[in-house]
């Protein structure tokens, strides 16, 4: 598959996460959004993920350590609370100085005006 997209689905990246990163289209669900920002964290896109995430929690700016290759992601779980709010289980492992790691989280999203932000998580 030409570009698969890092996210882990069977699409290429512009049918999958490249639909809603940079291009302001918003995406349709909140496992949706946390698929495409994994992906901007493995293409360094800081500002998708800035402007994903809700006012209430987001940092004044984001640095990526240049030796962390992403190697995939595995979401556990959806679960949709309300029409605006909804949590998403994942783990993303990664690679650092040759070492291997692993990031499980269960992520809280809220939907505002029609977009989904990420709010926080807890490390799992």
């Amino acid at each position: 598959m030409k570009d698969p997209c890092p996210c882990g689905r069977n699409a290429t990246f512009e049918a999958c996460c490249g639909r809603y990163i940079g291009t302001g289209v918003p995406a349709p669900d909140a496992e949706s959004l946390m698929r495409s920002r994994y992906t901007a964290f493995v293409r360094g896109n800081a500002a998708h993920l800035l402007a994903t995430w809700h006012t209430s929690t987001r940092p004044p700016s984001l640095d990526f350590d240049a030796g962390v290759k992403w190697l995939g992601l595995e979401v556990k779980r959806h679960t949709p609370v309300d029409a605006a709010h909804a949590e998403v289980e994942f783990v993303a492992r990664s690679r650092l100085q040759g070492r291997g790691q692993r990031l499980h989280e269960r992520s809280r999203f809220v939907r505002e005006d029609g977009h989904w932000l990420y709010v926080d998580g807890d490390l799992l």
